[in-house]
């Protein structure tokens, strides 16, 4: 599964031709979550709460990214890397 950005110990990854609706895991420790990226809510897993915060304040700054990133990955390209969040 391809990284896509990673920012405070978390990792932002992204499966190709994952299943819907459009997400993308993000791992703190052993703790992961898969996150909608239209809502950016959780769709499974659970993350500590600051960590579960910092990556929807990633996400809000680069939805339309993760919306290219997820199509790409749906048509088995690479999904491209992010700029983390600063």
């Amino acid at each position: 599964m391809p990284e896509i950005s990673r920012f405070f110990g978390i990792v932002i990854k992204m499966y190709f031709d994952d299943h819907l609706p459009p997400h993308f895991h993000a791992e703190y420790g052993d703790d992961e979550v898969l996150v909608n990226i239209n809502t950016l809510t959780a769709v499974a897993g659970k993350l500590p709460t600051r960590a579960f915060g910092l990556v929807t304040e990633w996400a809000l700054l680069h939805r339309v990214e993760l919306e290219q990133a997820w199509n790409r990955a749906k048509n088995l390209e690479q999904p491209g890397k992010i700029d983390p969040l600063r």
